[in-house]
C-alpha cells in the first residue's frame, strides 16, 4: 500500500487557506482553523476476579467549537448567517434555531481542494472584530466561533 507522500507526488500536503461554506454558501476563506478534534470519553469497569487490568469502555463523543481566524472580509455572508442564529433574525424565525450543515475545506497553494470536513448542526456563537486604533497599522483581523454536533471527513485526492 502506498504511503500518503507517495500518493501526493512525494510532497506532504500544505494548506494555504480554509474555506467555510454553510449549506453551499461561501462564508469566506480563513487563515487559521482550530477545534478540528474529537474526544471519546471512557468509562472504567473493574471486573470481579480480574486484577490484571480495568476494562475501559467507550462513552460519549464530544467536539469543541471550531474557531476560524482571518483578515477582515468584505462579504456579508458571515453576518447574514450570524443574524439568523440570534437577535432579530432568530426572533423572526419564531425563536427556533436553524442548525446548518457547514463544510470546512482545506485548499492548497494552487487552489486544489485537499480534504473537506462536513460539520453537522452548526451555528455561530461568537464573532470578534478587529481592534481599532488610528496609530496601529497592523492587519485587521476577525474571528468566528461555531458550535456543532460533530463532523465527518472526505479527501479530494
Amino acid at each position: 500500500m502506498p504511503s500518503d507522500t507517495e500518493i501526493l507526488g512525494g510532497q506532504p500536503p500544505v494548506a494555504a487557506n480554509f474555506l467555510l461554506e454553510v449549506d453551499g454558501v461561501a462564508i469566506g476563506t480563513f487563515q487559521k482553523v482550530s477545534g478540528l478534534e474529537v474526544t471519546v470519553a471512557t468509562h472504567e469497569y473493574a471486573e470481579g476476579g480480574v486484577s490484571g487490568f480495568v476494562h475501559r469502555l467507550p462513552g460519549q463523543m464530544s467536539w469543541p467549537s471550531l474557531v476560524f481566524s482571518r483578515g477582515l472580509t468584505t462579504s456579508d455572508n458571515l453576518f447574514a448567517w450570524m443574524n439568523r442564529s440570534a437577535g432579530d433574525g432568530f426572533q423572526s424565525a419564531g425563536g427556533k434555531l436553524e442548525r446548518k450543515t457547514a463544510s470546512v475545506t482545506l485548499i492548497d497553494v494552487t487552489g486544489n481542494r485537499l480534504r473537506s470536513f462536513a460539520v453537522r448542526d452548526a451555528f455561530p456563537v461568537r464573532w470578534t472584530g478587529p481592534a481599532l486604533a488610528t496609530q496601529d497599522s497592523s492587519v485587521l483581523y476577525e474571528e468566528l466561533e461555531v458550535a456543532h454536533h460533530g463532523f465527518t471527513s472526505a479527501t479530494f485526492v
